[in-house]
């Protein structure tokens, strides 16, 4: 069996948890943007990623909250250990849900339902936050106990009753499926799971796309065979920013995604990962999306490269951003990652060569902290912040 624990609101949790004058009351985490809301300002309709001006227009008297990230990674920190005191299987997904496997624990801790008990009790009570777990017999459907579950909950889907549970929900609740594969479904009257599950597959599959209709098909009968994945590598490394209310021109933009490529490259660098595939992604005022992607012959590390060509992609594509009004969101990712030392084991080695500007860079800003060296073309500017994460 598998759980699926998941704070609640994690970010204006801890902040309600630090502050009692804010418990029970409207918060959201972020000025410019929503970086969290907490159930009260959800309630209410303000949602994750929302300009801070729309959601103050949807309740004015809600209460913004500078973000502390610190205070998240250390009461993420706090709750892993509980995870990991719980089960020898934990699987991070994010700083703030994992998946556990339980099974073979009952001798030694109980049944399912008593161990997610106890850690929810632990982590209410050591870290002072409310966490919702789900029980299933695959991770898809415990993660999927968990969101029904939420705020605060435990679901347990008793083994024999998964259809049962699985096939009155919307059709939103599988993943993969967003608002354009919603869309597709909703035209076509497909509303819940089960009516999925009761389509031919080749049906579903002209209405979505090969390989998505089989996995959306497997998930419709709870077909899940992947276990918990210990020590889980990343298969990519990215990063995003967003824009609020600012219009940014090619040039300006530019600026912006050379200070999201120094966030990836340093993680990449930092993890001794190096990737191939270069993807940009791109969030428009009208909230449509775009990405586009370009593999390098060679895997990489190096900003020089992966720098070019994202400025590539991103005048190849700027005439789109020009006729949607603007950008409200951009991000980017290396895939394709292999581990760095392989890589160059494959190599040649100068003993003559000297260290890059990267590794240069990195080792400066290690000693120094991060603040002590940054490119001329951002001085003056806010380039966004950092938040936590697990380690790549």
């Amino acid at each position: 069996m598998f759980l699926h624990a998941d704070l609640d609101a994690f970010y204006a949790s801890v902040e309600q948890r630090d502050n009692p004058r804010l418990r029970g009351r409207p918060i959201v985490v972020g000025g410019g943007v929503v970086l969290a809301a907490s159930y009260e300002a959800k309630r209410l309709g303000i949602k994750t990623a929302m300009t801070g001006s729309v959601a103050r227009r949807i309740c004015p008297q809600v209460i913004v909250v500078p973000p502390r990230m610190s205070a998240y990674t250390e009461a993420s920190k706090a709750v892993f250990d509980i995870f990991h005191d719980t089960s020898p299987w934990v699987e991070g997904l994010s700083i703030d849900e994992a998946f556990l496997d339980v099974s073979g624990l009952s001798r030694i801790a109980g049944s399912p339902r008593t161990i997610a008990t106890e850690l929810r009790r632990r982590v209410a009570t050591e870290v002072g936050l409310p966490i919702t777990v789900g029980i299933a017999n695959t991770k898809f459907l415990a993660k999927v106990a968990s969101a029904v579950g939420k705020p605060d909950g435990l679901l347990e889907v008793p083994e024999g009753g998964e259809i049962d549970f699985l096939h009155p929900l919307a059709v939103e609740r599988l993943w993969g499926v967003g608002p354009v594969t919603s869309a597709k479904l909703r035209a076509k009257g497909i509303t819940t799971v089960a009516e999925i599950a009761r389509l031919d597959q080749s049906v579903l599959t002209s209405i979505v796309g090969k390989g998505h209709g089989a996995h959306l098909y497997a998930l419709a009968h709870n077909r899940d065979p992947r276990r918990v994945q210990v020590g889980k590598r990343r298969g990519s490394i990215g990063s995003q920013q967003a824009l609020g209310r600012s219009r940014p021109d090619l040039a300006e933009t530019r600026v912006i995604a050379l200070g999201i490529i120094d966030r990836v490259t340093r993680r990449l660098r930092a993890a001794d990962r190096v990737g191939r595939t270069v993807v940009l992604r791109l969030r428009f005022d009208d909230f449509t999306r775009a990405t586009r992607s370009h593999t390098l012959a060679e895997a990489t590390s190096s900003t020089g490269p992966i720098q070019a060509t994202v400025d590539t992609l991103l005048t190849a594509v700027w005439s789109e951003v020009e006729h949607r009004g603007g950008l409200s969101l951009i991000g980017m990712s290396v895939s394709g990652l292999s581990d760095a030392d392989a890589v160059q084991l494959a190599l040649p080695l100068d003993p003559r060569a000297r260290p890059s500007v990267d590794t240069t860079y990195d080792a400066i800003r290690d000693k120094f902290g991060s603040d002590a060296l940054g490119r001329g073309a951002h001085l003056g500017r806010n380039m966004g912040m950092t938040v936590p994460m697990l380690p790549d």
